[in-house]
């Protein structure tokens, strides 16, 4: 395979091999390997020439892979968070009559009074995420682990097609832009650029997220009654405020963006933090294989570097993604509304101190490193696909 640019695949684009360091030096690490004429061009389409289409396809596949892999995860990060914003959980098990011996652990046995079997404090409250797991295969089947994953492939399959083709696209325009008139600028554009992409898709997408949180971290009482999907979920969010006046209502439906703002405040650090972390070792690994590197190098390169970027990201966030959680789940539509993501983070720390901000922290880092890998890997192996039938056609 021919490659104007040393050190990289050939179907990377040129922006995204363009690098410039943080001394504001650029580093023309896509030098062509010739300089005379006579150098041969390269038949290769690069990926700036994808279309839109293409660059979206590649992302919803990345999305519904993951989505389904790390939905467990999500549902123990939610119900941690929900439990420590006080949504009751009742965690032991009732005695069962072909087999009475089954209980939830050996530390919660059971004290009688009257004919009322109690269990102490502990039988009501999930104490890890394993914990998380164990009761809700134990009372509610496996199956359950995967809760909401419906509304996780409505959300992350439009969500991600529109994020991640954006950020290309953005990051591709503004590194060609701070190349030619501003190179000291240049190492922040994968921040800025996923800044912008996340917030646009985040905004499309909200009610779908709204849903999905509260499919998590509400739990059906009765078996015999299936659990609300997210249409019915997002109806049951609307049915308190709705009313006979048309204006009113249309004003009420901004209740399907409660928490909006938290999860801005939450995503907008995290998009930066995950690409500003995740591009330079991306760079450096794509560099280490040279340009003879096939799908499975690329795969492991983007994989690896976005599971670094994602759980530092995850990490770092934590506190924001634990306010969103708690304003979604919020009943009250009229304190919904009122909410604010400072008011909210106050009260986590007043309520839990740093362990309630952190609450949820290791399945929330446990869903997102690899998550972010598997989205970026697969974007970019797709990519590099669709690259090689663009040069089989020519």
């Amino acid at each position: 395979m021919v490659s104007s640019r040393q050190g990289f695949p050939s179907w990377i684009s040129a922006a995204s091999g363009t690098r410039v360091d943080f001394e504001g030096n650029a580093d023309n690490m896509l030098k062509t390997a010739h300089d005379d004429s006579t150098t041969q061009k390269p038949k290769a389409v690069a990926d700036v020439n994808l279309s839109f289409e293409e660059r979206a396809f590649s992302a919803a596949g990345a999305a519904f892979i993951s989505a389904i892999i790390v939905n467990p995860l999500d549902v123990a990060k939610t119900r941690l968070q929900a439990q420590a914003a006080g949504v009751p959980y009742k965690t032991c098990f009732e005695t069962n009559t072909m087999f009475p011996d089954m209980r939830s652990s050996q530390s919660c046995s059971r004290l009688v009074v009257g004919s009322e079997p109690l269990c102490p404090p502990e039988c009501h409250r999930y104490t890890g995420t394993l914990d998380v797991f164990y009761k809700v295969i134990r009372q509610e089947g496996f199956a359950r682990l995967w809760r909401g994953t419906n509304a996780s492939l409505a959300l992350a399959v439009p969500t991600v097609g529109i994020y991640m083709p954006c950020y290309d696209i953005f990051r591709d325009s503004m590194e060609e832009f701070t190349t030619n008139n501003a190179p000291t600028l240049t190492p922040y554009v994968p921040l800025v650029a996923g800044v912008f992409a996340r917030s646009l898709a985040c905004i499309s997408c909200y009610p779908i997220e709204l849903a999905r949180t509260r499919m998590q971290a509400f739990k059906e009482t009765k078996s015999s009654i299936k659990p609300a999907g997210v249409w019915k979920t997002l109806v049951g969010v609307i049915n308190p405020v709705t009313s006979t006046n048309c204006i009113q209502n249309l004003q009420n439906y901004r209740i399907l963006w409660t928490g909006l703002s938290s999860q801005l405040v939450r995503d907008v650090p995290f998009s930066a933090i995950c690409w500003a972390t995740l591009e330079p070792i991306r760079r450096e690994l794509l560099v280490s294989v040279g340009d003879e590197a096939g799908a499975g190098s690329i795969l492991g390169a983007n994989f690896a570097a976005g599971f670094v970027a994602g759980s530092i990201a995850a990490a770092v966030t934590c506190p924001l993604d634990v306010a969103k959680t708690r304003r979604q789940i919020e009943k009250d539509p009229v304190k919904s509304l009122k909410m604010t993501t400072r008011q909210t983070l106050r009260e986590i720390w007043r309520d839990g101190g740093m362990k309630g901000l952190f609450a949820g922290l290791g399945p929330r880092v446990g869903r997102t490193g690899p998550s972010v890998g598997i989205v970026v890997s697969f974007y970019e192996v797709v990519k590099f696909a669709l690259h090689y039938r663009h040069e089989d056609h020519e």
